[in-house]
């Protein structure tokens, strides 16, 4: 007598269910108290430029501080919605440029998104190729050493090439949300052969 073995049943894997991860929660768009708060802090006004192949390009930015002397090192932050800071930030080099209080044209031509920027304007060729513009209070000269994102913001960390004074004048001041002017005069300036 034959005796016939049906083959066993095979049993299903275990499938253990991953725990889901909560998505990230939605940044609510400032309200106006909070931009009125921040707003109290005045700034200095700055134009970051940059050189993307033979084309000159930058952006009007008012985060910009200095983050170390030994080794000397600066920051600025962008927007990531902007469309300069991607060409510079590929470039790898950038020039930021202290505006003087005469010179809000150039903080609102270098802060529209409409327009060309450079059309009228004389500028030079730094060193390191980067556009210097005309009239400012200070040239700092620098490389991109690391970039941090946060929120909708980049924070940009330049290793500084080279500081380059301009002429002396009262800066530039933006305080909430208008550009105000300081009655104070300008301090005696540091010796020029200061290091960078």
């Amino acid at each position: 007598m034959t005796t016939t073995t049906q083959p066993a049943e095979a049993t299903p894997p275990v499938t253990t269910a991953l725990p889901q991860a909560e998505p990230p929660p939605v940044a609510a768009p400032p309200t106006p108290r909070q931009m009125r708060a921040l707003g109290t802090f005045a700034t200095g006004v700055t134009v970051v430029t940059g050189l993307d192949g033979s084309e000159p390009v930058g952006f009007t930015c008012q985060t910009f501080a200095s983050v170390s002397l030994a080794p000397p090192l600066v920051l600025f932050c962008a927007g990531h919605e902007g469309r300069s800071w991607p060409r510079i930030r590929a470039a790898g080099r950038f020039t930021v440029n202290v505006l003087a209080e005469d010179q809000v044209e150039l903080s609102t031509r270098f802060g529209s998104r409409t327009g060309r920027k450079y059309e009228g304007l004389g500028w030079d060729p730094s060193r390191w190729g980067t556009p210097s513009l005309p009239g400012v209070l200070l040239r700092v000269h620098a490389e991109i050493a690391d970039v941090y994102g946060a929120g909708d913001h980049d924070v940009v960390i330049g290793r500084v090439l080279a500081l380059e004074p301009g002429r002396e004048a009262r800066p530039l001041l933006y305080l909430r949300g208008q550009f105000v002017r300081t009655t104070t005069a300008p301090p005696p300036s540091w010796p020029r052969s200061r290091p960078a």
